[in-house]
């Protein structure tokens, strides 16, 4: 799993973890998103215009990513709740789940890398990456200076 991938995961789990109610959950994610593109716009250096051809790409990317990790993750939840009662064959599709879902997240990436190079800078391409990481490195360390 690439280490932007790992964020995104840890930051969904802290979502859940730090917010109770679906209305807190939906207005704490809405404003992560926000805070995160203001972010990456300001690290990255993206003009107006590139922002505003950008960010419907990349949220549209990060909603895919989320999907990929939320199907492997109900195909192993089924299995959980099977327990004792799940089969080999069960371990196996929960575990090819959960396997396969880096390669999906690595053909999503590629895809929408392909439509950021044609938004961003090489430049720009670079500190995205640069960004996501600093991004997710200062949510870990609130978190856990709290």
């Amino acid at each position: 799993m690439t280490t932007f991938k790992k964020h995104i995961l840890i930051i969904l789990m802290a979502c859940v973890a730090m917010v109770a109610s679906a209305q807190d959950r939906n207005k704490w994610a809405t404003e992560m998103l926000e805070a995160k593109h203001k972010y990456i716009t300001e690290q990255v250096g993206l003009t107006k215009a590139q922002a505003d051809k950008f960010m419907p790409l990349y949220e549209a990317m990060e909603k895919e990513v989320y999907a990929a990790n939320q199907a492997a993750r109900a195909t192993a939840g089924a299995v959980a709740k099977k327990g004792n009662s799940a089969t080999d064959a069960d371990y196996l599709k929960a575990a090819e789940a959960l396997s396969g879902v880096k390669k999906k997240e690595g053909e999503i990436e590629a895809k929408y890398f392909a439509q950021f190079a044609k938004i961003l800078s090489k430049k720009q391409l670079y500190l995205l990456k640069q960004a996501e990481i600093s991004f997710t490195r200062s949510l870990l360390q609130k978190r856990n200076s709290k």
